[in-house]
Order: C-alpha cells, then structure tokens, then sequence
C-alpha cells in the first residue's frame, strides 16, 4: 500500500502565510497515510474471501427469505472479527513480514503503526465483534467469532504456521467459521448444513493457498515458514492439491439435496472447470511444461465465488429441494 503525503504546492503571497498554506495540507497527508495503514492491517482482500462464506450460510438457513438487516448486521459483525484477527495476526507475523518481498508493504513491517497500537487496535475491533453479534443477532454467534479470533492467532499464527507444513490443513478451519457464524445468526444454532459448509471452505483452503506459496516459495524459505512447496517437490505439492481439489468439488454436492437444482448445476459445472484446473497444473508439473500455479490461486476465488453465489440464489427463489422433489 502506498503512502504519502498531498502536494504543498508553493504560496505567492507574504511569507508568514506560507506555513499556515502548508501545515494543513501535512497534517491532512499525514492522517491519510495513518488511517490507510491501520485499514492495512485488517488486510481488506482477504476479509472479502472470509465473507463471502457468511451470506449463502444465512440465506440457506432462512430459504425463501431474505432478512436484509440482519444480513447486513452480520457480514458487520463479522467483518469487525476478521479485522481483528487480520490484525492480530500482523502483529505476530511482523518479524517474518519484513522479510518477505510479498508482505514487506504490510504497516508493521514498514513501522507505519506502532505494534502497540496494532494489538490495542485488534483487541477493541475483536471485542466490538463480539458485543455487536450477541447484540445484533445472539450469543452463539459472537462466542464463534470469538473462537475463530482465537484459534487463527493462537492457534495457527503461533504455533502452527512456523512449525508444520499441515499449518495450511489445520489453520485454515478459521477461515471455514463465517459460515457457521451466519447460520447461527440466523437460528441460534447449529446444522449439518453449515458444516458442510464450512467443509468445502476446509478442503478448498490448502489448493488455493499451496498454488500461492508455490509462487512465493523462496519469500516463505527466506522466512522459515515450512510451507508445503517449500519442503516438497511441485509434483509432490500439485499432486496434494489434486487431492483436495477432489474433496472440495465432491463436498459441494453433498449440500445437493438440501438445495435446489440451480444449485446443483451451479456447483456441478463450476466444479467440473476447478478440476480441470488442477489437473493442468498437476499434468504441466510431471510433463516439465510450463507451470502456472498462480493461475489456478486467483481462479479457485472465482470458483468458490460462483459456488456460493449460485447457492445463495437457489435459496433466495425458495423452490423445492432436491430432497423434495425426489421425495
């Protein structure tokens, strides 16, 4: 993210007005680059991928109806937590960020916001998360964002990240929580459904990001991080991703009978296109093609995304099931 400050440009008129012309527009530039880097922290793109789980959760657990508030009230609440464990987590990480080349812009790493302010920023927005879901919605779903906050920095950015390869595996299980978070906001419980759910976001977590690492490979080597492409061969690495490619699509269909057919088609087609992606990976590794595993990292976003979108559909009609109608 880059920062600055506005131009001064240069008075004409006497010279005691000149700083008064000047000092405004720093202070200004200032504030800016301050409130930029403090929205950094909550790393904004990632959280977009977080909620995108949330909205299909909640538009399923109330097929055929669509509580717009409380949407919006939720996706609030849980963009507060995903802010806070964004931001808890940069604090962790601060050390290992400086050293790679795709995180060396991050505001800790570039000592933008003081690491004390960082973690009082993550605390207030995690605790704001919670008072908000349990105000909003009800206490099931404030104690999930709290766990989810817990488990990605205690858990994950702690200890696992910097001392397995399977920190991806396991790890990932907080990016799979928006969707139990939305369906118990919706009915202050929880279903087979929302697992579901949270299982296609756990399968589809290690492809999407082992296809990113094997870019970034040397940046996480440099960083000591025992990412997957970093201590096995690509053929090892693709070969995995086929795997879990598989168990993501396969998981997509298991939701079938508590939806309708638009959402059957819907994650039929899109996971027939996301297996072909991961098999042209995985043949271009053993043929000694060209690899492009970057390719598939910023296509498995579009696929969770039609996923999703097309569930969130087939909810907002409200027709019959597949269980219905073959019942």
């Amino acid at each position: 993210m880059r920062t600055g400050q506005t131009p001064t440009g240069h008075g004409f008129g006497s010279p005691a007005a000149a700083p008064s012309t000047r000092r405004p527009d720093t202070l200004v530039g200032r504030a800016t680059a301050r409130v930029l880097a403090y929205i950094a922290l909550t790393k904004p793109r990632v959280i977009e991928l977080l909620l995108v789980a949330t909205i299909p959760a909640m538009l399923l657990a109330d097929r055929g109806a669509v509580d717009i508030v409380l949407i919006l009230s939720t996706l609030f609440g849980g963009w507060m937590g995903a802010a806070s464990a964004n931001s808890l987590n940069c604090v962790v990480d601060a050390d290992i960020d400086k050293v790679m080349k795709r995180t060396e812009r991050r505001p800790l790493a570039r000592d933008a916001v003081p690491t004390r302010n960082a973690f009082v920023f993550g605390v207030v927005l995690g605790v704001a998360s919670f008072a908000w879901l349990w105000w909003r919605a009800n206490l099931l779903a404030g104690v999930l964002v709290v766990l989810t906050i817990a488990f990605y920095v205690l858990v994950y950015t702690m200890v696992l990240k910097r001392r397995t390869w399977q920190n991806v595996i396991w790890g990932g299980a907080a990016g799979c929580m928006p969707a139990l978070v939305g369906w118990a906001a919706v009915t202050g419980s929880l279903s087979w459904e929302p697992v579901v759910l949270f299982l296609v976001v756990f399968f589809w977590t290690p492809p999407h990001t082992w296809a990113l690492a094997m870019r970034y490979k040397d940046d996480y080597q440099a960083a000591g991080v025992p990412m997957l492409p970093v201590i096995a061969t690509e053929e090892h690495v693709t070969k995995q991703i086929l795997l879990y490619t598989w168990a993501t699509v396969v998981t997509t269909l298991v939701l079938v009978p508590a939806a309708g057919l638009v959402y059957a088609a819907v994650a039929l087609v899109a996971g027939v296109w996301f297996l072909v992606m991961a098999h042209q990976l995985y043949r271009s590794v053993r043929g000694g093609g060209s690899v492009k595993p970057l390719r598939l990292f910023l296509q498995s976003n579009n696929y969770l995304a039609i996923v999703f979108v097309g569930l969130s559909i087939d909810s907002v009609l409200g027709l019959q099931t597949v269980s219905q109608l073959l019942g």
